[in-house]
């Protein structure tokens, strides 16, 4: 199998390319400038796509490029338009002009949602992106809809709830990390009483090899996460208790604009393609921790 990973050298996109390169035969392309075998380097203004679909025929492409936050897109909606839904529809035009037989893995976000009137969140509930990221999101995955009915091209979108683990510098955890280091009484947005459901990203890139294998490409969507609602106020206490469970943590009520509130995924499509939990919150925490650690 040949695999094609644009966004490589981000989080999501550097493990997927150390999980699939164990057994497929694995090309890089992102923005980042090295000489590398199997490595197409993009310019980020203005990439150009046409000379990586028609250098090889990929069997997969699995897109993790684009930007994954919330406020940056709100300060700067063109750029993320630009980065979330554009790039998305010239890869699929270069795809369907020089390897139409290629399948098209989008990874799309659950910020699609916004807030649900309705826990939990299933593939067909109502889409109501309460920022420009989950906007663009959203029409990233119409355009792979439209391109699976109009053109015939395989693609699927995985709307990915909250991913966490080694090589992530931002949102919650390394939030948490940071402030451990600098303050003795932690701050936190909101009440505490906001939810998420949490994957670690082994078990993550484990649901791509699932959807990969297992799904049917025909421009649908899949819930990736766990399926649990965790409390960020428990969150955090699961965190701090393996690095000093003393630490006072409070929650100021401040909303951040573009939050959700509560979130947790109905998962049933994604355990019908083989999708079992392998890292329980606790043990991921414990992971990731060790790894924020080593960055010292």
């Amino acid at each position: 199998m040949k695999i094609l990973i644009i966004g490589s050298r981000g989080f999501i996109g550097s493990h997927c390319s150390n999980h699939f390169s164990q057994f497929a035969e694995v090309w890089e392309c992102d923005i980042v400038d090295e000489s590398r075998n199997n490595y197409f380097y993009l310019n980020p203004e203005n990439p150009d796509f046409t000379d990586v679909f028609s250098s090889q025929d990929f069997d997969v492409c699995i897109n993790c490029s684009g930007a994954a936050n919330v406020q940056n897109s709100i300060t700067n909606p063109k750029n993320d338009y630009k980065l979330n839904t554009l790039f998305v529809l010239q890869q699929l035009n270069a795809l369907r002009k020089y390897t139409p037989n290629c399948k098209y893995l989008h990874i799309s976000s659950a910020a699609v949602y916004g807030n649900p009137v309705s826990l939990p969140i299933k593939e067909i509930n109502t889409l109501s992106p309460i920022s420009p990221y989950g906007e663009h999101k959203k029409m990233a995955e119409e355009i792979c809809t439209q391109c699976f009915l109009e053109h015939d091209i395989n693609t699927i979108s995985i709307r990915v709830f909250s991913a966490y683990g080694p090589g992530l510098k931002k949102q919650l955890f390394w939030d948490l990390y940071r402030k451990y280091k600098t303050q003795n009484k932690i701050e936190l947005y909101g009440t505490g009483l906001e939810s998420r459901d949490f994957i670690y990203i082994d078990d993550l890139i484990f649901s791509i090899e699932c959807v990969i294998k297992n799904a049917v490409f025909n421009g649908g969507v899949i819930n990736v996460a766990n399926g649990e609602e965790i409390y960020i106020k428990d969150a955090a206490k699961i965190f701090y208790e393996y690095l000093d469970p003393t630490l006072d943590v409070f929650f100021g009520g401040q909303k951040r604009k573009g939050d959700p509130i509560n979130w947790v995924a109905d998962i049933t499509r994604l355990k019908e393609l083989g999708y079992v939990k392998k890292t329980p919150i606790d043990q991921g925490l414990q992971k990731y921790i060790q790894w924020c650690k080593e960055q010292e």
